[in-house]
């Protein structure tokens, strides 16, 4: 599997992509600009260095994602618990809990997703 980083730019520009496409890269440019402040030059590279990557292809001048957000966001999180708690799920709730008490009803959303995820 590719990289699937990105730093915060990277990430603000794949939010644009994730939420218009397809999108033609003339209007990726429009886009980028509006609200990035990029030049032509700087949308061209950083669509280059993600398709690369494997999360979006520019195919005939139109761009399109390789991985969905939610895709990206699920594998984002699963490296999180991979590098900070080795792998352990309990551990990082046990982390997040310690600090942040959880409602009923996220108690109850977190029971049922571990019955389904049992079966």
């Amino acid at each position: 599997m590719k990289d699937l980083r990105m730093g915060e730019v990277e990430a603000r520009f794949a939010r644009i992509i994730w939420e218009n496409e397809p999108v033609s890269s003339g209007e990726l440019v429009k886009l980028a600009k509006e609200k990035l402040e990029w030049k032509k030059s700087t949308t061209y590279t950083v669509l280059k260095r993600l398709c690369e990557r494997g999360i979006f292809q520019n195919e005939a001048g139109r761009v399109t994602a390789l991985v969905s957000r939610e895709e990206f966001s699920a594998r984002q999180s699963e490296a999180f618990v991979e590098e900070t708690f080795k792998g352990s799920l309990p551990a990082f709730v046990a982390a997040f809990s310690s600090r942040k008490k959880i409602s009923d009803r996220e108690a109850d959303e977190l029971k049922t997703l571990i019955e389904k995820m049992r079966r």
